[in-house]
């Protein structure tokens, strides 16, 4: 198949929302693609979008994502432009994307995986082990609340909304003593000078598919998916096919607290999760291998088996 290359006076649209981080990454996506076809950027528009999840309100008032309408608040308004053609492609963040997507359009582009660690932030201590008794922590994640009520239930913890920018700026006025970001992020910000300590996967289990760029298109439009087949990079894409059939079997809402990593080493994928109640009282994990071509039987089976071990009233943010 012939390829129609995007130029200067009929660029290829990449929508994305307008914070920073989203910009770094449509940015990225924009050079891989500028790189892969020898084209100048000027090839490409960048476009930015206004997601009800970017409302200034919303974010001062630091609820609760499920009380706010849960992930599509970060995509819907982008995925409506690009079913009304107003946009190409979306440059999104993996670990805020609903397992599903809108009928008409698809998600099978993924760039190369950053770190996919947490980073501790803090602008007086430099460990989650050094904090005192009774700390206010502040986060948005409900699966990083989880994990820090199992593991420091003494801790304070407050709702903690924004991106990278507007965080540490509550940090500076004293709002928590400590949050926890993105080590991929932090990466792609050229922020990492504000990372007191990376928290290994073996003390906080990541987010499902953090660190990982996902790129969406329309399922009927095969010039897009020509173009960015040139950039999908294959092993990231083996690693979320497990992590992200284990999310969608465990009902992978933003209300769900749900950590799962799946690492590759040759052919085989070797995948870790865990399951929380809200409240921190109890974790569930499990590991387990697969060969790369059973990535999503691997995190369908261990779904079903902590599900199994979890018991009726495990999940209680449900009723």
């Amino acid at each position: 198949m012939t390829i129609t290359l995007p130029t200067p006076t009929s660029p290829l649209r990449i929508g994305t929302r307008g914070s920073p981080l989203a910009l770094a990454q449509a940015h990225e996506t924009r050079d891989r693609l500028a790189a892969a076809f020898e084209l100048p950027p000027e090839a490409f528009e960048i476009v930015v979008i206004k997601t009800t999840g970017d409302d200034r309100a919303l974010i001062d008032a630091d609820k609760p994502l499920k009380e706010l309408g849960g992930k599509g608040l970060f995509t819907r308004e982008i995925e409506q432009d690009m079913l009304s053609g107003k946009i190409d492609i979306a440059v999104h963040s993996m670990k805020d994307m609903p397992v599903l997507q809108p009928e008409g359009l698809v998600l099978d582009c993924y760039l190369p995986r950053e770190d996919v660690r947490d980073a501790f932030v803090s602008p007086a201590h430099a460990t989650l082990a050094d904090l005192p008794e009774g700390a206010v922590v502040g986060s948005s994640s409900l699966r990083r609340r989880a994990q820090l009520a199992h593991r420091r239930p003494d801790l304070t913890l407050v709702e903690f909304r924004g991106n990278v920018q507007t965080r540490m700026k509550k940090l500076e006025e004293g709002v928590a003593q400590a949050t926890f970001l993105a080590m991929a992020g932090l990466n792609r910000l050229q922020m990492t000078q504000v990372v007191r300590a990376a928290i290994a996967p073996e003390d906080m289990l990541p987010a499902v598919a953090q660190g990982a760029i996902g790129i969406e298109r329309r399922a009927d439009d095969s010039h897009a998916a020509a173009l960015l087949e040139a950039i999908h990079d294959t092993p990231t894409g083996q690693r979320l096919a497990a992590e992200r059939a284990f999310l969608a079997a465990l009902d992978g809402s933003c209300e769900t607290p749900i950590a799962g990593l799946a690492e590759l080493s040759g052919g085989t994928l070797h995948l870790r999760g865990e399951i929380l109640r809200t409240d921190g009282s109890e974790s569930l994990t499990d590991a387990a291998d697969a060969p790369v071509e059973d990535a999503a039987a691997l995190g369908r089976d261990m779904a079903q088996r902590l599900l199994a071990r979890a018991g009726e009233n495990f999940f209680d943010w449900r009723t």
